[in-house]
């Protein structure tokens, strides 16, 4: 196998996987491979950042190993796992099938919610979670949806900024008296949140996890509606 010993067989977690098929086309396997390796190797990019559904795991292994195989460090792909979503109306499962032909593509969701919806419903759970996408919480204008509820938070802020530019006043700095006032637990929670915004993003990069932003976002209007 490509000159390597048994040992490095092993450790590799190298099997006997088809890279030709018998009519001389590729395989995926094997076109996987030459994608990483022209992206890592051809092209210089120092990473590669792969979204997968959670039913490739097994896939994971093979194709590290096979990167190490070629001579390619394996700890510079990185896979991030996706678990399904369940689409849920009035409170029952939509149930999907591609075998009977009632699948549900993204453009027949985009026709029953509002784009921005379903971005952020995507986007309200860590990759290893399972999403339960409420078809009819989406479209609700309340605050049960958490797209309408920061929504609802923004519109309310730019009221307050609109209003203090009509009435000539400028957004400042606070002086240490000021910020002294500000002594209500409400407060000083809202402020400590909004502290947090600059770790909350760095955190999300690294971890590969954009939600860590849209979770914040829905606390965030949570404690400025306690006002």
């Amino acid at each position: 196998k490509a000159g390597k010993t048994q040992e490095q067989i092993d450790r590799l977690e190298l099997k006997d996987d088809v890279l030709i098929r018998q009519n001389g086309n590729p395989t995926y396997f094997a076109a996987d491979i030459a994608y990483h390796r022209n992206k890592l190797v051809d092209r210089g990019f120092d990473k590669a950042i792969d979204v997968w559904g959670a039913d490739h795991h097994g896939h994971v292994a093979r194709l590290k190993g096979a990167l190490e195989a070629i001579g390619i460090d394996s700890s510079r792909l990185d896979v991030v796992l996706m678990q399904l979503v369940n689409l849920m109306k009035d409170g029952e499962p939509v149930r999907m099938s591609k075998r009977t032909g009632n699948a549900v593509t993204l453009v027949d969701l985009l026709d029953e919610v509002p784009i921005d919806a379903a971005r952020f419903f995507f986007n309200m759970r860590e990759p290893g979670s399972t999403i339960d996408f409420d078809l009819g919480l989406a479209v609700k204008e309340d605050s049960q949806n958490p797209v309408y509820y920061c929504q609802y938070a923004n519109a309310r802020i730019c009221s307050i900024l609109r209003k203090m530019k009509e009435e000539g006043i400028e957004p400042r700095d606070c002086t240490e008296e000021e910020l002294m006032l500000l002594n209500a637990p409400e407060e000083r929670e809202l402020i400590r949140h909004l502290s947090a915004l600059t770790d909350e993003i760095i955190t999300a990069a690294k971890d590969y996890d954009p939600a860590r932003i849209t979770r914040y976002a829905v606390t965030l209007a949570t404690l400025f509606h306690k006002f």
